[in-house]
């Protein structure tokens, strides 16, 4: 017949039958059954909320295999206690069948990528099915999560690869860039280099016209009865032999044969006054 005096644990609800008939529910605290009255406790539930994992392999749209890991959070409606137990002999299995169900009817319609996305909304078609049904059975649908989603081992590895491409090609193309920019920036600077380099080159070259014009006019004034042309030739005979001096000067340079005599600074420059004269008249022209 079961104790007469019992206690009824906190977040607990006891079933009291009178002659195997359900007579109340004894809420927590301590209570009195009179065995000769046909009373005794039949069972004690538990009002705190329990977890479920169910694990559900299915196929997607595009015929990939997957598993989804759902957690289902439930309790016992402590109104409807004795519906939750008299009317089923193993809720977790009752709740396990009916994701099964639900998921398996949602998820042929996704491809994989719309199933990583819309999870949420498969678990809250879950929690709509499970709440509407459960709750005739004195059960309450507290959440569902949708914990995990698992592809076949073979899919994961190919995502991984196509990831792991399209990191590349980004990766490529921001390099090409960079390059890119390094190139037209070297450009640039080497164009610079060489404007500047030519725009000196000019400035020497018309300091040093501008030095020897000097030096031929006052060289004409200080010395009378002298021309142009033969201070002109004063003035490349000892550039020549600065040229000749700096020649033997340097460490880095090797033996250089040049043809040497007092004759040959007139042809030079000779030379060098011809080479004048053909280009004025070139550029007259």
């Amino acid at each position: 017949m079961g104790n007469i005096l019992t206690c009824i644990d906190q977040a607990s609800i006891g079933v009291v039958e009178r002659w195997g008939r359900f007579e109340r529910l004894a809420t927590p605290g301590f209570h009195f059954f009179n065995p000769f009255a046909g009373e005794w406790l039949a069972g004690v539930l538990s009002t705190r909320v329990c977890s479920l994992d169910v694990r559900i392999e299915t196929k997607t749209k595009d015929n990939v295999f997957v598993q989804l890991l759902c957690s289902i959070q439930y309790r016992i409606i402590k109104e409807n206690a004795d519906d939750a137990f008299y009317e089923l002999q193993n809720p977790q299995e009752q709740i396990q069948a009916y994701v099964f169900d639900v998921v398996r009817a949602l998820v042929p319609r996704m491809t994989l990528d719309e199933l990583f996305e819309q999870k949420g909304s498969i678990a809250e078609a879950v929690l709509e099915e499970l709440e509407k049904v459960m709750r005739e059975y004195g059960y309450s649908i507290e959440h569902i999560l949708m914990v995990d989603i698992i592809p076949d081992a073979s899919v994961r590895e190919a995502m991984n690869e196509i990831n792991a491409a399209q990191r590349l090609q980004l990766a490529s193309v921001y390099k090409g860039e960079a390059e890119k920019v390094l190139q037209v920036k070297r450009a640039e600077a080497d164009a610079e280099t060489k404007y500047l380099g030519g725009v000196g080159v000019a400035r020497q070259r018309q300091a040093i016209t501008e030095g020897l014009r000097d030096n031929i006019l006052n060289f004409s004034h200080m010395v009378e009865g002298t021309s142009a042309r033969e201070v002109m030739d004063l003035i490349m005979i000892t550039q020549y032999f600065d040229t000749i001096k700096e020649l033997g000067n340097s460490s880095k340079n090797t033996t250089v044969f040049i043809p040497h005599g007092p004759g040959h600074v007139r042809d030079i420059g000779d030379q060098i006054r011809n080479g004048l004269m053909e280009a004025a008249s070139s550029s007259v022209q």
